[in-house]
């Protein structure tokens, strides 16, 4: 008989959080512009949605919610970035990365970037106008 200690089982379980959280990323980044659904993601890993939160807690420290949050708002801040090469306006990108409540997509903007979306497309039309 084999007997797991303690502290075997709890290395375990961090390798197996560890292992679900890199394949819920692997899979939001496949999906990079869309908003991926928690319940998608819940789907993809086999797990419910406080397990899924959970094994990200363990491993990011934040939530799933919080990570696809993040990731979404990144995304919007290298578009509009990018609007240097194209023309862009802050809510075409922002509905384009399933942010339709606008006044708490920009307070979330500004929470993780300390701008404003409006800033970023600016300093982005002042780099493309510099250009030309």
């Amino acid at each position: 008989m084999s007997a797991s200690s303690p502290g075997q089982k709890r290395r375990a379980a961090a390798t197996s959080r560890q292992e679900i959280v890199e394949q819920a990323e692997c899979y939001v980044r496949a999906r990079q512009g869309t908003a991926v659904p928690i319940s998608e993601l819940c789907r993809v890993v086999g797990l419910s949605e406080r397990g899924l939160r959970n094994a990200f807690h363990s491993v990011r420290g934040m939530s799933s919610r919080q990570y696809l949050l993040t990731v979404r708002l990144h995304a919007v801040r290298r578009a509009l970035c990018d609007a240097a090469h194209r023309p862009a306006t802050v809510t075409g990108v922002a509905t384009d990365y399933g942010f339709y409540e606008l006044g708490r997509f920009a307070a979330a903007y500004r929470e993780v970037f300390g701008e404003a979306p409006s800033e970023t497309l600016r300093g982005a039309c002042r780099a493309r106008n510099a250009d030309s």
